[in-house]
């Protein structure tokens, strides 16, 4: 896998790995906001992987989150539960670069997925993650053909376990070069043609900036076929606020207003001294 940003490849390797932190929780991230609560938020795991997961569950339910993102250490999955969190996305089936988009990969593929969804509905989890997988040479339409069979294939174990399969968009100009999945409506036909209530798109809005823009009439055009969002600024990946390029607040409004019951996961990637100061105000400016 080709990744061009450190970023993204601490995302790839947090994803699993324990943090190994000096990170001291401040009295502060433990004072509880008050939230109007319209939209429920969440937070990426390897974004703060400098802190302990449990001081990461503290904080998160003072400041009102529902849960954590990313969260596929099936071991801290009880620590979530004491402090009456969620894990709002955990792995389903495939990486980044092997996904359903060629036809080699789907037995592999449906049988990581049913003991991975299995295992969400266990623990009471509702979203599982999958790929479309890179290009490698492939044809835009026949990746299109190959993603409906695979995804018609586990859509009845989705249904089974009562977890929603929810692929990724990813930019393949900046990150993850050569990802398939790198522009809406590429994926809106796929999940248009398996057509079930159980298989969604991950609109990553950092992703779908780069790539596409247009952020707002998008989610609105193709609201049905959403089942989860990320967020991280553009450039940089960094904090939702004034430095970056889109009217957070403004795309936050948006989704709320469309009555949307699913989960905001924040994905960016702190730069303050303090990482919950990040988060703390990105879950203040989502809160419309």
């Amino acid at each position: 896998m080709a990744l061009t940003s450190s970023v993204e490849a601490g995302r790839i390797l947090n994803f699993w790995q324990p943090a190994q932190s000096q990170y001291k929780l401040a009295p502060k991230h433990l004072k509880p906001l008050k939230l109007k609560g319209r939209l429920k938020q969440s937070a990426c795991r390897w974004c703060y992987n400098k802190i302990s997961f449990e001081d990461l569950c503290k904080a998160a339910k003072a400041m009102g989150l529902v849960g954590i993102d990313l969260v596929n250490d099936r071991k801290d999955w009880e620590t979530l539960k004491r402090y009456g969190l969620q894990a709002t996305m955990v792995s389903g089936a495939g990486t980044i670069p092997i996904g359903f988009n060629r036809l080699e990969h789907h037995d592999k593929l449906v049988q990581d997925f049913h003991a991975n969804a299995k295992a969400a509905s266990e623990a009471g989890w509702k979203n599982v993650i999958t790929f479309s997988g890179n290009r490698v040479g492939k044809p835009d339409g026949e990746a299109i053909d190959n993603c409906v069979v695979g995804l018609n294939r586990i859509k009845s174990i989705a249904e089974e376990f009562n977890v929603t399969i929810c692929m990724e968009l990813l930019n393949s100009k900046v990150n993850h070069k050569d990802y398939h999945f790198d522009h809406m409506p590429w994926g809106v036909e796929v999940v248009k043609r398996v057509n079930h209530p159980r298989v969604k798109i991950l609109y990553d809005i950092y992703h779908a900036q780069i790539m596409d823009g247009d952020i707002i009439r998008t989610i609105r055009d193709n609201f049905q076929w959403i089942g989860h969002f990320h967020t991280g600024g553009v450039p940089g990946r960094h904090e939702i606020d004034d430095t970056q390029e889109l009217n957070w607040r403004t795309v936050m409004k948006a989704i709320a207003d469309l009555g949307y019951q699913g989960f905001v996961a924040h994905e960016f990637v702190p730069t303050k001294p303090d990482p919950l100061d990040s988060l703390r105000e990105a879950i203040l400016l989502s809160d419309v």
